[in-house]
């Protein structure tokens, strides 16, 4: 039974990390075009929210739930896909965190440029395609991850 909780665990984990960034892209590409300060100041608060409460979480616990699995099941950590699945997380991460700073600094320029009753500034339009940039290398290992977790190739 703690072999499927885990399994359930790191799956739903897996969807979160998966889900919640394809959704904040999305709503983040969204809200950009817009050019509307006050939408992307709403909307880049709601995507801070959600990167703390829920990819914050699930950035914790995969890790913790899939090496646990993966002690129960007797998979070595050394395994290659195993080893390869984490430095992608590493890579994931060094996407991450940067991106997470960069979104809360987007909130903070429209939220200025919508009270200001200003268009949103020249520093907004750069950190939004360095966020826009990080978006993709971060997405592709995640969906790597997610391969090479269900193929578990041998290599």
């Amino acid at each position: 039974m703690l072999d499927l909780a885990l399994r359930w665990l790191h799956v739903l984990g897996a969807c979160v990390l998966l889900g919640t960034g394809a959704g904040i892209a999305f709503f983040m590409v969204m809200a950009h075009r817009t050019r509307d300060a006050a939408l992307v100041a709403h909307v880049a608060g709601t995507v801070v929210v959600a990167d703390v409460l829920f990819t914050a979480t699930a950035v914790v616990l995969q890790p913790l739930t899939g090496l646990w699995l993966a002690a129960r099941l007797g998979w070595s950590w050394t395994e290659g896909w195993l080893l390869l699945s984490l430095a992608l997380y590493v890579v994931v991460g060094l996407f991450w965190l940067p991106v997470v700073w960069i979104q809360m600094q987007l909130r903070d320029l429209a939220r200025h440029a919508a009270a200001a009753r200003t268009p949103l500034p020249a520093r907004y339009f750069r950190l939004y395609h360095i966020w826009f940039a990080c978006g993709f290398p971060a997405f592709v290992a995640v969906l790597a991850i997610v391969w090479l977790m269900l193929a578990r190739p041998v290599f």
